[in-house]
């Protein structure tokens, strides 16, 4: 019978023993993988200080408790309290054999029933998506991914910018300034913003013209909402593609922008005056915080509604928080930010919560991380100065994977070629972004990201194509005979293999798709390790069809767990 994981049924058992032994203490073993067994148990230490017990006499208890469990070969205790646990081989191929039969890999659907709103990659209108948006769409797509494999409800949000005093700026230009009657691309859309803003910072009669428009676009005059949807709609169409190309989930369905929120504002600031949340200070509604305060020592709030009238991006956060919570009916809320923004939504979420529109066991978290840094470990920047741009990633990451693939391939079909680019140049831009702790910075280096070794998506596409190759070549897929003995390269990888629901479910828990990352290199790593050890086709049978079905188990492992990182497997390369 298949459980989710050997280390998760191990601490099942330690804790029923634990109980026999000392039934006065509730005890939660930590069961990780040892160089000393297959598992260690941690925890008799502290519990037993906590009883007032001799810890190793009580992990003595336990280990013998577990000496009569058939699947265990041997249980023994080290040091002042671990619990050293090893498998027997028909209890590890028996294992392998049921999440071999199982479509989830043993991945339960534990998130079943929670709805969760992910707000994720947040590109502006009018404007060309750029660096600065690539670590929230690439991460945000993975933990979209991961936790519906876990069986809860995602719901995806893409909080673009596309509404306030630019598109007044931008639409009086294009009425009265712009020249030329080519489409209204991308590339151009971004080079008469820039052309817009540069005249707003110059002509004062133009920023009043802007202002003008701006209230005609929130008045809804017909010539002004129409110029405004036809930007949204390009723009659309280009961030489309981007999520198209980069093989991202999120879809034009998805969009909820501050246009969106904008007739929520007004009620925004006047329910929190209503409620004592905010008050009226210099004209402004506010929200002030005890430990918030400036340089100077001066209370730093939070300004829903400015005293000009106007509203800025606290009144649409604190509105989409409203509507996530109560119309989405979100469990938890979360934000794919970068770091920057901590305070910003530290305040918003306050301020939600009390108005009471985040009740209790409801979660809205600030999913931060760090920065995407240029060479050196400055800012990254273009050679111009500005930002790079997504789409430029992109191509340099495709092009460089072309040399990988043009090296290994030098006969393939051209069509063949560049999907394979494709596939393995996104792989490797994604994964280099994901395998980093998300709340740290990294480097941008396309030379280490597209390496044939080390932690890297291509490493792992060539383990996925080395078991497929030797499925192919066998013509049959295996099966597992839980009697025959394991070399231990054999007995490695499935433990590893073992651990792919836990990693899974570590992200889930705690958002960080790197641990995912981390353990499919160590599952890449021993297969190799078996694949150099263990003969597989020229095996006899019955050992063949073993290490065949090992082959199969560990590529349909990689495929599903690069799968949840937004990342393709091919099949060959």
């Amino acid at each position: 019978m298949l459980v989710s994981s050997l280390s998760s049924l191990l601490a099942g058992r330690i804790a029923e023993r634990f109980s026999a032994a000392a039934p006065e203490l509730t005890f939660d073993p930590q069961v990780r993988r040892s160089a000393h067994a297959d598992f260690q148990a941690d925890g008799v230490l502290a519990a037993g200080r906590a009883l007032g017990r001799n810890p190793r006499e009580l992990a003595v208890a336990v280990a013998a408790g577990l000496a009569g469990e058939p699947v265990l070969a041997a249980s023994s205790v080290a040091g002042p309290g671990f619990i050293n646990l090893t498998f027997t081989d028909r209890a590890l191929l028996t294992q392998a054999a049921a999440r071999l039969a199982d479509d989830r890999l043993g991945v339960p659907l534990s998130d079943t029933g929670r709805v969760t709103v992910i707000d994720y990659s947040q590109p502006n209108i009018a404007k060309e998506m750029h660096v600065g948006h690539l670590r929230s769409t690439i991460i945000g797509d993975a933990l979209a991914r991961v936790l519906g494999h876990l069986g809860g409800t995602v719901v995806r949000q893409n909080h673009i910018g596309d509404w306030g005093t630019q598109f007044g700026m931008l639409i009086e230009y294009l009425f009265g300034d712009a020249v030329g009657d080519e489409p209204a691309g991308i590339s151009r859309l971004s080079a008469l913003y820039r052309a817009a803003r540069a005249r707003f910072e110059a002509d004062p009669a133009f920023v009043e013209r802007s202002r003008r428009r701006v209230v005609a676009l929130q008045a809804g005059d017909p010539e002004t909402v129409t110029a405004w949807r036809d930007i949204v709609a390009e723009s659309t169409r280009y961030f489309t593609d981007v999520y198209d190309r980069l093989g991202v989930l999120l879809e034009p369905g998805d969009v909820a922008g501050e246009s969106f929120y904008n007739p929520m504002l007004a009620g925004v600031a006047e329910d929190l005056l209503a409620l004592g949340v905010a008050t009226v200070s210099d004209g402004a509604v506010c929200v002030f915080f005890d430990d918030v305060r400036g340089p100077d020592g001066d209370p730093v709030p939070l300004i829903v509604r400015k005293s000009d009238g106007g509203y800025g991006y606290a009144a649409t956060d604190l509105a989409a928080v409203r509507y996530r919570v109560t119309d989405l009916h979100a469990d938890r809320v979360l934000y794919v930010v970068d770091a920057r923004q901590a305070l910003h939504f530290r305040m918003v979420f306050e301020t939600a919560r009390r108005a009471g529109w985040v009740p209790d066991g409801v979660a809205v978290e600030h999913v931060r991380f760090g920065l995407m840094l240029g060479p050196g470990g400055r800012p990254f920047k273009t050679r111009y100065g500005g930002n790079a741009l997504f789409t430029d990633l992109i191509d340099e990451a495709v092009a460089g994977a072309r040399k990988v693939i043009d090296t290994k391939n030098p006969e393939v079909d051209a069509g063949v070629l560049a999907e394979r680019a494709r596939q393995v140049g996104i792989g490797a831009l994604k994964y280099a972004d994901l395998a980093t702790s998300r709340t740290r910075d990294y480097v941008y280096d396309p030379a280490r990201m597209l390496s044939l070794t080390g932690n890297t998506s291509v490493y792992l596409q060539y383990a996925h194509v080395r078991a497929r190759s030797i499925l192919r070549k066998a013509g049959a897929d295996g099966a597992i005979d839980t009697g025959l003995p394991l070399e231990a390269a054999e007995r490695l990888l499935i433990l590893d293999l073992d651990g792919f629901a836990d990693a899974v479910e570590e992200v889930g828990q705690t958002l960080e798709p790197h641990r995912l990352c981390g353990y499919l290199f160590r599952l890449a790593q021993s297969f190799t390790a078996f694949f150099e050890r263990c003969p597989v086709l020229t095996a006899p049978a019955p050992v063949r069809e073993n290490r065949l079905a090992l082959c199969l188990l560990t590529a349909r492992t990689l495929r599903a767990g690069l799968e949840l990182l937004g990342i393709e497997s091919p099949d060959r390369l």
